[in-house]
């Protein structure tokens, strides 16, 4: 079942993206080497309650924390520590949502811990790309493999892969609904396919995109997700809205 917002839930909304917004700014603006992930979580856990949200992810399907991590190799999901200090060269994923007055607002960016590679500065570049391109597709009317075949075919271009064991979904009074949101046209679809795209839907596009291989694997933790060959990873994330002058970036 796809829930349409109206202008007023999407107006709430977008109040909870930006509590978002500004963790993430805060975060990225703390993310130095010798930081670690334990203290970043606890700066956005902190904004989030002063400003009267909630962490979505914190006990959600039992998860530990309020921002999922990703350093280098890890995909998404990486729990926080005391222990994960960040170092000069690392790239990490920031994945963090609150829910504010019954409504979620979710986003993710992945950043340069000081210098890092020309390798992965091109990654951080494409992933973010990528999603820009789902975005631009988000117009009533589209179709939702529009969205998936930007993402994918401009990845794959840039000699890049795309996950396929995570997908965006719909967000509103959940942090998922329907539908969900590929960053890949699968087997038995193709561009121009998938559900008709309406005013009112508000989607999370979420590209995960690696160096090397397209496959993860889950560690003991239960959560972190890697990649199979050791490569890096890079993830962006927005809310978006589809209204009817076009795409909506609640967590801009």
């Amino acid at each position: 079942m796809i829930y349409l917002k109206s202008k007023e839930e999407i107006d709430k909304m977008r109040s909870a993206a930006q509590v978002v917004v500004e963790a993430l700014e805060k975060l990225k603006e703390n993310v130095v080497p010798g930081v670690s992930t334990w203290d970043l979580d606890r700066m956005a856990e902190e904004l989030a309650i002063k400003k009267g949200a909630k962490p979505a992810f914190k006990g959600y399907s039992n998860y530990p924390a309020s921002v999922c991590f990703a350093v280098n190799d890890e995909v998404v999901h990486g729990i926080p520590s005391k222990k994960k200090i960040l170092k000069e060269g690392d790239i990490v994923g920031l994945d963090f949502g609150v829910s504010l007055e019954g409504y979620y607002g979710d986003s993710a960016i992945t950043v340069p811990v000081g210098d890092v590679s020309s390798l992965a500065q091109k990654l951080l570049a494409v992933t973010k790309e990528s999603l820009n391109r789902g975005i631009a597709e988000a117009y009533p009317g589209n179709r939702l493999f529009d969205i998936s075949g930007a993402i994918q075919t401009y990845v794959e271009e840039e000699g890049f892969s795309i996950v396929r064991s995570f997908v965006g979904h719909g967000i509103g009074r959940k942090l998922h609904e329907d539908p969900q949101v590929p960053n890949f046209v699968p087997e038995n679809g193709s561009h121009g396919k998938g559900i008709k795209l309406k005013p009112g839907m508000v989607i999370a596009i979420e590209p995960m995109v690696n160096v090397g291989r397209p496959d993860i694997k889950i560690l003991n933790d239960g959560w972190t997700a890697v990649t199979v060959d050791g490569t890096l990873s890079a993830h962006f994330e927005h809310t978006v809205a589809v209204t009817d002058e076009g795409p909506v970036v609640l967590t801009q």
